[in-house]
């Protein structure tokens, strides 16, 4: 299993996600409506916001599964890190990367994965609002047009609760 690389920025990344003052904070509504609204826009069985720290990626919403973190090394979020625009992989069996990843060889035997990078104003990106199936599928302009506004929505509940 190969393991996303580390971002070039990694220690002003991190900063800036520790500066938000979330990691580890309780379930919050305002989080679980864009997670539970976007499973429901895409019929997504699996839908997260997650924020990716040194060793783990920790989930402030989660639908459609029971822990609320997963070693960084086990990542598809990791491998987000790296661009501003959303990565799509249509199928795991079909990308290197995943192909012989846990979650793709066994349960729950993933095949599809979007992640939209949650972009601070600085322009570092703190996690994903991501998508996951177990079935391989594509995303359209339009899809990738409204994973990318409930991206922006998941970005500025981040701000404005670390305003409070």
């Amino acid at each position: 299993m190969k393991t996303a690389p580390i971002p070039h920025n990694e220690k002003e990344r991190l900063a800036a996600l520790h500066a938000l003052l979330i990691l580890d904070t309780p379930p919050e509504q305002r989080f679980d409506r864009i997670t539970e609204f976007a499973a429901a826009e895409f019929d997504a069985p699996i839908c997260l916001i997650s924020l990716v720290d040194e060793n783990r990626q920790w989930f402030k919403s989660r639908i459609g599964i029971d822990v609320c973190e997963t070693p960084r090394s086990l990542s598809f979020c990791a491998y987000a890190l790296h661009s501003t625009e959303t990565l799509v992989v249509p199928d795991t069996h079909a990308d290197e990367r995943f192909a012989d990843h846990p979650v793709v060889v066994d349960p729950p035997h993933l095949r599809f994965y979007a992640g939209a990078p949650l972009v601070l104003p600085s322009g570092l990106i703190a996690g994903t609002l991501c998508l996951a199936d177990t079935q391989p599928r594509q995303l359209d302009e339009l899809d990738l047009s409204i994973l990318a506004t409930l991206r922006d929505l998941a970005v500025n509940e981040l701000l404005e609760r670390g305003q409070k």
